[in-house]
């Protein structure tokens, strides 16, 4: 055997971790002569295999651990708050995670920043956790790119962001642009600016995803603005081509009606229900829930894409999905006629609707009707028509019989009462808006989605009861803090809430029924709104505030929902249903699971009102200068949100276009007011506007105030004039009396027409 050989070398580098450069290697080898070709060729075989990684022209690491110094990108920041990087080679990021550790001697530059690059020290601990300590901070970065549209210019273009919070535009030099269009939609990122940077940052097209004139661009701005993940594996679709359901004992439910209802256009049907009297004037409910965990096993493919995911995301004009349409659509979705895999619920009702026990069952379905909401809602308003007509006395009666005995209980148990409207944007058949509709809330949507609550609860209790490890959906009880500015919100409004006592939901109903379609309603159901926590996913039980839930959990959606596919695995392992459930190792791992489908949900919402407000937008291009109703939705120091009538659309008045007044922002009243008259703008009122601009690729509507201010409540007045007064009063010398004679104003400091306070 020649020397050096393989082994010799990877040795050597285990042993010398100081050692990266060839020149290093050859002596520490004591390689001499022709042996320094033999050794260059072991050294390139191993960076072909990623046994090394080139970090420089004729230096190498270990692909496995970081050299004692190098470069290193910081990339992410992690859950404890800790910054994160990875070493730089040749082939991109190499090696184990570092975590920053601070400056190394004594330097004394910034600390890094995600997206920024430094040469390091890197040390490791005997916990086997890495530390990068910077030596020198190369270059400032900035990662966050940017979804915008390219408008080309002589000598390349710019980008135009797409999102109203980013400011910057990027130019873009014609080598950079990767062929971009005029009107094309892009993602950006920054090039390194070095130190300094003077004038417009500069730019590099990563990718090109769409044109402006599609009429579907609003929803692409979002997915891509949003990091919504769109195309599946191959690996992933393969598998849901390919995929049977687990072989297990299943409870035959076949002869049973189990009917779904649901949107008109829906295409994933997870659920079922049906209903029967039983003796004693109660009710025997059944739930079916498409059995996705036969499917979607762990570790599998599918499974690690849906939980990447985390949730579906529903767009205006089309839906990005959990898991793909071969399963999401058909063989898991529940399809009139069709035999179908479910895990499913069998609930026994008092006749005055309280739960009085329940059974869950792995079992075989086919669904009687698929019906719509509407269809549904007609046959039992005494306009039969269709299926629905056929199953009226058989299947649909039974059910809204049951939902009314549940229906006393519910309101026995008063969730929160907030019932906002809905809008539903139209599109015509080439994707252009024709209209925008308000969505009627039925008692067929109560029905099922009391139903469903029924379920989600049988679900908590009985992981509980079983001991089993449980991802809640937790809706904390509002925070002493929201309480004290909820409070004294109604104070401006001479109305009273004892923040001494515990929150409870009814006495937010009670509140919420005395304001109903007076002066305030508006403003009082948005603040109560506010007041609420941000409902999550939990390992820790919380219960659930708004729906007055002692233990609450995501069973119903899992075609839908990853939560959901968690808590029927969880059932599985529960019941012995099958060896498909939820191992010890994924049950381990629910803290960090139920983190990152709290953020998936978060980012899917956030998309969806991105790409909701560009669709308004774009539909009210063509009325500019029309007046409009509208709503005032938010209220800062720089201006007012107003949600218009009829189209939900949100736009924005400046307070300095308000009036000649000079308008201050009283916080705790979620209001402006004039310090010459002492009238008021306020959260809730209803004014009229008129639609000055129009930016569609942000989806940004500028407004004029047309309505007059309203003069606020007496005691709030009396509030207001005693501020005026002490604002005005000359302001003495600290710790010392006031100066005599006649008080001297920094004019810098005056308030300027029409400024914030």
């Amino acid at each position: 055997m020649s020397f050096p050989d393989r082994q010799t070398v990877l040795d050597f580098l285990k042993e010398n971790p100081d050692a990266t450069t060839k020149a290093d290697i050859a002596r520490g080898l004591k390689v001499k002569g022709r042996e320094r070709a033999v050794l260059r060729d072991i050294l390139e075989e191993l960076e072909r295999e990623g046994k090394l990684e080139r970090t420089g022209k004729r230096s190498w690491a270990q692909a496995d651990r970081p050299p004692p110094s190098g470069l290193v990108e910081f990339t992410r920041l992690a859950k404890e708050g800790d910054l994160v990087g990875q070493c730089v080679g040749d082939s991109g990021l190499f090696g184990p995670e570092l975590i920053y550790g601070g400056p190394s001697g004594k330097n004394r530059s910034r600390a890094p920043a995600k997206g920024d690059r430094a040469i390091c020290k890197i040390v490791g601990r005997e916990n086997g956790e890495w530390r990068a300590y910077v030596i020198t901070l190369l270059e400032k970065r900035v990662s966050e790119r940017i979804v915008g549209l390219f408008e080309r210019g002589p000598r390349g273009g710019r980008v135009i962001p797409a999102s109203r919070k980013e400011r910057r535009e990027l130019l873009i030099q014609e080598a950079d642009s990767k062929g971009a269009k005029d009107g094309d939609l892009v993602i950006a990122e920054p090039k390194p600016q070095g130190k300094r940077q003077y004038g417009p940052p500069l730019g590099i097209v990563k990718e090109i995803v769409g044109h402006i004139t599609d009429a579907r661009s609003a929803s692409l701005i979002a997915i891509y603005a949003n990091d919504i993940p769109v195309e599946f594996p191959e690996a992933v679709l393969k598998e849901a081509r390919e995929k049977k359901p687990a072989d297990v004992p299943r409870t035959d439910l076949t002869q049973t009606p189990l009917i779904t209802i649901d949107p008109h256009d829906a295409r994933d049907h997870d659920d079922a229900v049906y209903a029967e009297a039983v003796e004693g004037g109660g009710w025997r409910v059944i739930v079916a829930i498409a059995d996705v965990s036969a499917y979607v096993t762990e570790g599998s493919a599918l499974d690690k894409e849906a939980e990447k995911r985390g949730n579906s995301t529903y767009f205006p004009d089309r839906v990005v999905p959990m898991l793909p349409f071969e399963l999401s659509a058909d063989a898991c979705s529940l399809k009139e006629g069709e035999l179908r895999p479910c895990l499913a619920v069998e609930m026994i009702f008092s006749k005055d609707g309280h739960k009085q026990r329940h059974k869950f069952m792995r079992a075989n379905m086919r669904s009687e009707a698929k019906l719509a909401y509407e269809e549904a809602q007609a046959a039992i308003d005494g306009k039969p028509g269709g299926k629905a007509g056929e199953i009226l006395e058989t299947v649909l009666k039974p059910l809204w019989a049951a939902y009314h005995a549940v229906a006393k209980a519910r309101d026995a148990r008063s969730p929160l009462d907030l019932d906002m409207p809905e809008r539903r944007i139209q599109f015509n058949a080439e994707g252009e808006i024709i209209g925008i509709l308000t969505k009627e809330r039925l008692e067929a949507h109560r029905l099922i989605e009391e139903f469903m609550i029924q379920a989600n609860v049988a679900a908590a209790e009985t992981l509980e009861q079983k001991k089993s490890p449980v991802i809640y959906r937790v809706h904390d009880t509002p925070s002493d803090a929201k309480i004290a500015a909820f409070a004294e919100f109604l104070q401006t409004l001479d109305m009273k809430w004892n923040i001494g006592e515990r929150p409870q939901t009814h006495k937010f109903n009670k509140l919420l029924a005395e304001i109903k379609g007076g002066d305030y309603d508006g403003m009082i159901s948005q603040m109560v709104l506010r007041t609420q926590a941000q409902a999550i996913y939990s390992e820790e039980n919380l219960g659930h505030f708004g729906l007055n839930l002692p233990k609450y959990a995501h069973f119903t959606s899992p075609i839908r929902r990853y939560a959901d596919l968690v808590v029927h695995r969880a059932l599985i392992t529960a019941h012995d249903f099958g060896p498909d459930g939820l191992s010890e190792r994924n049950a381990a791992r629910l803290e960090e699971i139920a983190s990152h489908i709290s953020m998936t949900e978060r980012r899917s919402m956030a998309a969806e009102r991105d790409a909701t407000d560009r669709y308004l937008a774009i539909f009210l291009a063509d009325r500019v200068g029309a007046e409009f109703e509208g709503r005032i939705t938010g209220v800062t120091g720089a201006g007012l949100f107003i949600a218009l009538a009829g189209s939900g659309a949100d736009g924005f008045v400046p307070i300095s276009s308000l009036s000649d007044d000079y308008w201050v922002h009283d916080e705790a009243a979620m209001a402006v007011y004039s310090r010459g008259s002492g009238k008021t703008f306020s959260l809730g009122q209803i004014v009229r506007v008129r639609l000055l601009e129009v930016t569609p690729l942000q989806g940004g509507l500028l407004l004029e105030m047309l309505s007059e201010p309203m003069q606020a409540p007496k005691g709030r007045q009396a509030i207001r004039k005693q501020i005026t007064r002490e604002s005005a009063a000359p302001r003495g010398r600290r710790g010392g009396p006031p100066r005599k004679g006649k008080p001297k104003f920094d004019k810098r400091t005056l308030p300027k027409k029409g400024k914030r306070r």
